[in-house]
């Protein structure tokens, strides 16, 4: 059984940017990352996820369509067990407020600090370089 992060953007670049930061990890094998171009997407990806024990939902505030803090409680919903942090450009007091209310289990300004992330992974589910 495989551990899976899903890591919901719109930006192209996020992907690469999360492999390359992530090699050492993935390269281990100690999960894989899946990622989903918008809410919608993720949705269907959580809900087929039986293949892989899904482990964390990284997402986006900000996407077209479905934005991160309407994602979160049908997120929740769908696997109330999987934690869900929160990215945003716009990490204001009142964003995060309202994602933490929503079950987020935090909020990570962008550019994302990886160091803080992997502390993040680390806390919540016992792992990371």
């Amino acid at each position: 059984m495989s551990f899976l992060i899903l890591v919901v953007d719109d930006e192209p670049d996020v992907e690469m940017l999360f492999r390359q930061q992530f090699r050492k990890d993935l390269r281990a094998a100690r999960f894989i990352m899946d990622f989903a171009r918008n809410a919608e997407e993720a949705l269907e990806r959580i809900e087929r996820s039986q293949d892989a024990t899904l482990i964390l939902i990284l997402s986006d505030i900000n996407m077209p369509g479905m934005g991160g803090l309407e994602l979160l409680p049908r997120a929740k919903a769908l696997r109330p067990d999987v934690p869900v942090i929160m990215i945003s450009a716009y990490g204001d007091a009142e964003t995060e407020r309202m994602a933490l209310a929503s079950g987020a289990e935090g909020l990570l300004p962008k550019p994302v600090d990886f160091s803080m992330l992997r502390k993040q992974i680390h806390d919540l589910v016992g792992f990371t370089s």
